[in-house]
């Protein structure tokens, strides 16, 4: 559980970038809502935490702390919405493999409980609000022809740019 509520997070970090780094098409419109879905999400947690501000678990009562944490604001937990945010947008484009990002994503959050930095009522509301925020942009995304275009507009800027930078493999077999 220790590992869970402390670094599993990175997961989510190394597997975006696996699957941008793919090269894949599909997996870079998915990353890029991911990425904006996590940045609507932090900032919504943010205002949330200053409109409805409560102390963790350990600091209101008697809770054997399982890792050390700052004595801030614990609505909503941010290592749920970021993880929920990201499974879900995996699952809205690649169900099976969103399967095993929601259960590591709900390791996180019991974690988060269970090793006392957050209430329950804290990862539900994480978890809830990166579920929401990632089907929201993804159907903007999908059903909106502006915000389609100019994300495949960003991404086709991102890859000429990085053509110029890393060259496909067996690029230089075909000069």
């Amino acid at each position: 559980m220790l590992f869970l509520s402390k670094y599993a997070v990175v997961f989510f970090v190394i597997g975006a970038l696996i699957y941008w780094f793919t090269r894949a098409h599909a997996n870079r419109r998915m990353i890029t809502q991911a990425l904006l879905s996590a940045m609507i999400g932090f900032t919504m947690s943010w205002i949330l935490g200053k409109l409805f501000y409560r102390d963790r678990p350990f600091v209101s009562h008697e809770v054997f702390q399982l890792v050390h944490h700052e004595a801030n604001a614990s609505f909503p937990s941010n290592h749920a919405l970021g993880a929920f945010v990201i499974a879900m947008t995996i699952w809205l484009f690649r169900r099976r493999d969103g399967w095993i990002w929601l259960v590591l994503a709900s390791g996180i959050a019991i974690a988060r409980v269970w090793t006392g930095v957050h209430y329950p009522t804290d990862v539900l509301a994480g978890a809830l609000l990166g579920v929401l925020i990632a089907v929201v942009v993804h159907r903007v995304f999908t059903r909106i022809s502006l915000a389609k275009s100019l994300m495949e507009l960003g991404i086709y800027h991102y890859e000429q740019v990085e053509s110029k930078v890393w060259r496909k493999p067996g690029y230089r077999n075909r000069l």
